[in-house]
């Protein structure tokens, strides 16, 4: 393959699916929420490069079954929390697949406590990987998506952040932080293909956008009392807890070719939760 067709995208409407041909990278991709992203985003012909902090046993079993279900990619082991971490991943993927459209920050984990127990190192392990993290992994991935004139960033937030939940100070902080910090690297984005004349019409852009889930099946709320449960299915409108697949959906949406024209928007998917 020579170079031209490395670093060009492929036109949209061009290949059998919305995104064939691209390489995402989806932190967290290997379980939960990211195992469906990188599922849905395979689905769409994307080459798919799923990050994961430390069970590489899992990873692997993971890496196996989605290249049997007709996958194609790779695991990354590192820690978004960590800046240099995050510079290796991002040099590895361009190295073994020699492009990143698509960064999908969705990585993330708690530690729930009230404010007035919380002590500093809670509050700051839970903010450095939610929030720093996204932040790490973005800035050298921007930098390669603006040199080339195109690429999809979507920032996985929630419903805490836009209406909090007792307990989660830390969690609640970090994920409201994902709204400014995607719609500032959205201007800034667009800012920087102005400058370099690269935001003629017909062009894909870089678009950065995020997605706020509310309580989702995973193995976090299956965790959860009966009674915690049914506490939480009587404060959605639609009574029931999203699918991992049902948030998936909307990122590849976002992804697509087709999606140009959206940029620094917060999409809701929680039943209703917060309207």
């Amino acid at each position: 393959m020579s170079a031209v067709e490395v670093n060009t995208p492929q036109a949209a409407g061009t290949g059998p699916r919305k995104l064939e041909g691209r390489v995402a990278i989806v932190t967290g991709g290997t379980r939960g929420i990211g195992a469906a992203i990188s599922n849905s985003l395979a689905s769409q012909g994307a080459i798919v490069a799923a990050g994961y902090t430390s069970n590489s046993e899992k990873a692997e079993q993971f890496l196996h079954e989605f290249e049997e279900q007709g996958g194609e990619g790779s695991v990354h082991k590192g820690n978004v929390g960590n800046c240099e971490d995050c510079q290796r991943v991002v040099a590895e993927v361009l190295d073994q697949h020699g492009r990143i459209d698509i960064l999908v920050n969705n990585a993330g984990i708690t530690a729930d406590k009230p404010v007035l127990k919380l002590s500093a190192d809670d509050w700051d392990k839970v903010v450095r990987v939610n929030l720093s993290g996204a932040f790490y992994m973005s800035k050298p991935t921007l930098e390669h998506m603006l040199d080339r004139g195109s690429g999809r960033i979507v920032n996985i937030s929630s419903v805490i952040g836009e209406m909090g939940n007792v307990g989660q100070a830390n969690y609640a902080a970090s994920k409201s932080g994902m709204f400014g910090l995607t719609r500032t690297l959205a201007r800034e984005a667009a800012m920087q293909l102005q400058r370099n004349g690269k935001l003629e019409d017909g062009a894909l852009g870089v678009t950065v956008n995020c997605v706020a889930p509310g309580f989702v099946e995973t193995d976090m709320t299956a965790a959860m009392s009966e009674k915690a449960m049914e506490r939480t299915k009587k404060m959605i409108p639609l009574g029931r807890l999203g699918k991992p697949e049902e948030i998936a959906r909307v990122v590849h949406f976002l992804c697509a070719d087709a999606s140009s024209y959206i940029t620094g928007q917060v999409w809701d998917v929680n039943g209703g939760m917060d309207m």
